[in-house]
C-alpha cells in the first residue's frame, strides 16, 4: 500500500509540474498575440499619414452623408493611404455616426486617430442659414453674411465691383451689383467673399431659363436694361403683386420718352444710407438721377430678386403713367396727371390723419 500512494504522490507531483508549464506557454503565446495585435493598431491608428499637396487641405462632410461615402472622399483626395484602416479606427473609435457636418481644413500628417477626432470635435467651419431679401446692395448682403457667417465683407464687396474677376464669370460688367440673385442660402463658416458672390450670380444664371432670354429678346430692352428697371421696381416695393403694374407705369414712361423720376434711384445716391427726400435732392447731378436725365440710369441700384425681374418681362398690359402710395401698403394708379393730383391729396390727408390719431394716442 505505501508503495502504490508514493507512486500516486509523484504523479500528482509531475503533473502539477506539468500544468505549470502548460500555462506559462499559454501567457507567452497570450501576451505575444496580444502584444502584435496591439502593436499592429498601433501602427495603423496612430502613425501619421501624409499627403502630396498643399497643407491644408479643404474637405466638406455633408448633411446626413454615410461614412461610406466620406471615406471613399478621403480616400480619392489623397488624405488617407487606406480606406480598411480609416473604417477599422472609425468603429474602434465608435465614430460611425458622430463625424459632424463641416467643412475642415485637414493639416498634414494626421494619424486616423487624429483625423477622427477632428471630425467629431475639433475646430470647423459649420453650415448657417442665411436669408438675404430681395432689393439688397452688395453693401447689405456683405454686412449680413459677416454677421451670419463671419464672412470678410471688405473682400465681398471689392470682389463685387472688381471689373477683371467679373468678367471671369462671363457678365461683360464692371460690377455684379443687380446680379446677386437673392434668397435663402446655406453656407460654410468663414466662406470667402468669392465663393459666396459665385454662388449668388450662379443661382442667378439658373434662374434665367431660356423661355426668360427669349422674352428679354422681345422686351426690346438689354439683359442688364431688365435688371436695372427690376431693381428700381422692387426699391418702389415689397407688394409682389403690385409689381407688373409699377413696371408697366415704368415701361410706359419710357415708350414715349417721359423721365422715370424714380424715387429709389436719388434714394440710391444718398451717401448716409435711407432718408426722406427733399427737393433739393432732386437735384443732384448724377446719370442715377432720374428726375434730372431721361431713359434708364447706368445700372441696377439693388439686387432686386425674381419677382421684380419677372414683372419686367410680363409686366400689366396697362396705360398708366402715374402712381402714388395709398396709405395701405400699395399704390394708386392713374393715366393723367389730373387724377394722379387727386390721388397724391388723398395720399397726403391720410398722412395728415394718421398724425392726428399719434397725437391723441399720445
Amino acid at each position: 500500500m505505501k508503495k502504490i500512494k508514493l507512486n500516486t504522490e509523484k504523479l500528482n507531483s509531475k503533473l502539477e509540474k506539468l500544468i505549470a508549464i502548460v500555462n506559462k506557454k499559454e501567457v507567452v503565446i497570450f501576451a505575444s498575440v496580444f502584444l502584435i495585435v496591439w502593436m499592429t493598431l498601433y501602427l495603423i491608428l496612430f502613425t501619421p499619414n501624409y499627403y502630396d499637396k498643399p497643407s491644408p487641405i479643404k474637405f466638406e462632410i455633408h448633411n446626413g452623408e454615410p461614412l461610406n461615402s466620406i471615406i471613399n472622399r478621403l480616400y480619392d483626395t489623397g488624405i488617407i493611404p487606406s480606406k480598411k484602416n480609416m473604417f477599422l479606427a472609425s468603429y474602434i473609435y465608435g465614430a460611425q455616426n458622430k463625424l459632424r457636418a463641416a467643412r475642415y481644413h485637414i493639416p498634414n500628417g494626421l494619424s486616423y486617430l487624429d483625423l477622427i477626432d477632428l471630425f467629431t470635435k475639433g475646430k470647423a467651419d459649420f453650415l448657417r442659414r442665411v436669408y438675404l431679401r430681395d432689393g439688397l446692395s452688395a453693401k447689405w448682403m456683405a454686412y449680413i453674411l459677416k454677421k451670419k457667417i463671419l464672412m470678410d465683407s471688405t473682400s465681398f464687396v471689392n470682389l463685387s465691383k472688381d471689373e477683371s474677376f467679373v468678367r471671369s464669370l462671363g457678365l461683360q460688367r464692371n460690377s455684379l451689383e443687380g446680379f446677386l440673385m437673392p434668397g435663402e442660402y446655406e453656407f460654410y463658416e468663414r466662406s470667402t467673399g468669392k465663393e459666396v458672390l459665385k454662388r449668388l450670380y450662379k443661382s442667378f444664371q439658373e434662374f434665367m431659363v431660356d423661355s426668360l432670354w427669349e422674352q428679354t429678346k422681345k422686351s426690346g430692352y438689354s439683359f442688364e436694361q431688365v435688371v436695372t428697371l427690376a431693381s428700381i421696381i422692387k426699391g418702389e416695393t415689397n407688394y409682389k403683386a403690385e409689381m407688373p403694374k409699377i413696371a408697366s407705369v415704368y415701361l410706359n414712361r419710357l415708350r414715349i420718352g417721359m423721365r422715370l423720376q424714380a424715387d429709389p434711384t436719388i434714394q440710391f445716391l444718398q451717401t448716409n444710407g435711407w432718408k426722406r427726400l427733399l427737393y433739393d435732392d432732386l437735384k443732384i447731378d448724377s446719370p442715377y438721377n432720374t428726375y434730372k436725365y431721361a431713359g434708364l440710369p447706368p445700372g441696377p441700384i439693388n439686387n432686386p430678386g425674381k419677382a421684380a425681374i419677372l414683372a419686367v418681362l410680363y409686366p400689366a398690359k396697362t396705360r398708366f403713367l402715374y402712381f402714388v402710395a395709398n396709405g395701405k401698403g400699395g399704390h394708386n394708379f392713374s393715366n393723367s396727371y389730373n387724377q394722379h393730383l387727386r390721388n397724391v391729396k388723398k395720399f397726403r390727408r391720410w398722412v395728415r390723419q394718421q398724425k392726428r390719431k399719434a397725437k391723441q394716442k399720445s
